[in-house]
């Protein structure tokens, strides 16, 4: 299934995205896909609805970040090889772990922000892992069965605030838009391997980063079981697995978002992401 919450901002409706890829209502069903909807029973319920019977959607309404209620949303820093290469820096020998506020996130088409001070807004795009039930202490092989499925993320990024700073990474994470999810989430059984999964993101039409899941150090299996040995992970929290080479802290020279650029990035299968850039006045 492809779960999504539609409407404006603070009030959106949960549905799903029917073959024809048009957006039922679910809102008969379920409050938000949200919390105790993302577990494994409640989603096999969602699974048996014929999207037939659910109201259709009309017009084009905004969409919003995929899940509701996510209380923690948990960042790899340096989990693709390529990535870490271009940046000058070692791949760690365990996973780099930071936090990103959650007021970051929004929906997947929605303005980016540049925040006030910077001149150095960076573009990630990512695989996120969305979880389902409660995870603590689990093994890399029970790992996925705690998660939910998967989405898009664009994990923004303002360098100066997170390199130049002093302090940890989050700073420079955190900024309000730096957390664009969706468009939808995707269950874990329409995604039959996460570590095979093509990923790409444009600026202005041209494609920065083209890479795969493939070259990640760290799987989303193993990072379920990481972290769950250091806090629980809840229903709702997002795990944001790295990026691809192609960043423009990258390039030679450094090349970062304007005001009126446009961002366009996408995962395989899960779809894909649109953001003006404004400055935030």
């Amino acid at each position: 299934m492809k779960l999504v919450r539609y409407g404006k901002a603070g009030s959106e409706k949960p549905g799903l995205i029917d073959s024809q890829g048009k957006i039922r209502d679910l809102s008969d069903h379920v409050s938000d896909i949200a919390g105790a909807v993302l577990a494994p029973a409640a989603l096999k319920k969602l699974a048996k609805l014929d999207p037939a019977s659910l109201p259709v959607v009309r017009g084009n309404p905004r969409i919003g970040p995929c899940v509701a209620g996510t209380g923690k949303f948990i960042c790899i820093g340096l989990n693709y090889s390529d990535h870490a290469a271009e940046t000058g820096m070692a791949v760690p020998p365990e996973p780099v772990i930071f936090m990103k506020a959650t007021s970051a996130i929004v929906g997947p088409n929605d303005d980016l922000l540049i925040p006030r001070g910077s001149k150095k807004t960076d573009w990630e795009v990512e695989l996120g892992v969305v979880i389902g039930k409660t995870a603590k202490y689990v093994s890399e092989a029970d790992a996925l069965n705690y998660v939910a499925g998967y989405c898009t993320v664009h994990d923004v990024s303002e360098r100066a605030f997170q390199t130049e700073r002093s302090g940890q990474w989050t700073k420079g994470k955190s900024c309000d838009t730096f957390g664009p999810t969706g468009p939808w989430l995707v269950t874990k059984d329409e995604v039959k391997d996460p570590q095979n999964l093509a990923m790409w993101l444009k600026v202005n039409g041209k494609t920065m980063q083209d890479g795969s899941t493939k070259t990640m150090v760290y799987g989303a299996a193993f990072l379920v079981s990481y972290l769950s040995q250091f806090m629980s992970l809840q229903p709702g929290d997002i795990i944001s697995t790295g990026t691809p080479p192609g960043v423009g802290m990258g390039m030679k020279p450094p090349l970062y978002l304007k005001a009126g650029d446009v961002v366009e990035l996408g995962v395989e299968g899960l779809g894909s992401q649109r953001q003006e850039v404004k400055a935030d006045i």
